[in-house]
């Protein structure tokens, strides 16, 4: 049996049995393609840029399901935590913290209190809570701060999106640290609003794939990392257009797929990714998923 298909670490897979096989299919893998690559590298210079009052900042804008998320955790990864036992307390270089649903600027303190294990009252004054965020973001050595769903801003009125984003120019300014938000195309909206804060923010864009040489090599990627016995030649022409068109160019999406598809490919035995593999998974397109919702309401 040729595993040439493989990478030497996921031949090594194919030791293991049927349930522990899929089991490592399920579990989170990144993929780094080019785009990615580039969006990281300008968060390694936003880290090691030194301390200003103008600190420049970075908006990760793409659609749902476009692997916005997924790039965020693959760099925070990099950069945890340090529990600093020659020091007086711990490291966080990197502070990853998802947006309030909605733009409330004590829930957002709340969450930042909460994921750094602080004691607080949640029903103390803001400006307290804000005295102690600013405190104890100093005391852990925080390098950069990472907002991910941002476009959550949007969800208030207008006074309520220009109070929320004044915190995260305070927070800026005060730090002196390098703001990071992700988001879908209404986070740029978001961000619009205050011109001031748009300026220092410059766009990151995560584009939906097409179907081309750079999508072709993403596939062939994927079937390096998938524990199969058999090759699949995902980047075949018809098939490639298949898993195109179920993914819609969604690189969470065609995760998902490839996912089903291959833990589908080692229960039935066939040990590849075809046609027939990905007609036994019965998925649903985005854009079919949200006319049957439509139709519903």
């Amino acid at each position: 049996m040729s595993i040439d298909h493989l990478t030497e670490a996921t031949a090594k897979l194919l030791d293991l049995d049927d349930s522990a096989r899929i089991e490592r299919i399920r579990s989170p893998r990144w993929i780094g393609y080019p785009r990615a690559k580039e969006v990281l590298a300008k968060l390694e210079d936003l880290l090691a840029y030194p301390k200003s009052h103008r600190m420049p900042n970075l908006l990760i804008v793409g659609d749902t399901n476009n692997g916005k998320t997924m790039l965020i955790h693959r760099f925070c990864a990099k950069h945890p935590a340090d529990d600093n036992p020659g020091g007086d307390g711990i490291n966080v270089p990197v502070l990853c913290i998802q947006a309030p649903p909605v733009p409330d600027e004590g829930r957002f303190y709340n969450a930042i209190l909460e994921l750094l294990f602080a004691p607080y009252k949640p029903n103390d004054r803001v400006d307290k809570k804000q005295l102690q965020v600013i405190k104890l973001l100093r005391y852990v050595g925080l390098k950069m701060l990472v907002i991910d769903e941002i476009h959550h801003v949007l969800a208030g009125n207008m006074n309520r999106q220009r109070a929320f984003l004044n915190v995260l120019k305070f927070l800026g300014n005060e730090l002196q640290v390098p703001i990071v938000a992700a988001g879908t195309r209404d986070a740029f909206r978001a961000l619009q609003t205050d011109p001031q804060l748009a300026n220092r923010f410059e766009p990151a864009l995560l584009p939906r794939w097409e179907l081309d040489n750079d999508f072709l090599r993403l596939l062939a990627s994927f079937e390096r990392m998938l524990p199969l016995r058999e090759a699949s030649s995902l980047h075949d022409t018809m098939l490639a257009g298949r898993l195109f068109s179920m993914s819609e160019g969604y690189i969470g999406e065609l995760s998902q797929i490839m996912t089903k598809a291959a833990v589908c490919a080692v229960e039935s035995g066939t040990e590849r990714i075809d046609c027939k593999v990905l007609d036994r998974i019965y998925w649903t397109s985005p854009s079919d998923r949200k006319r049957q919702i439509d139709r519903v309401h």
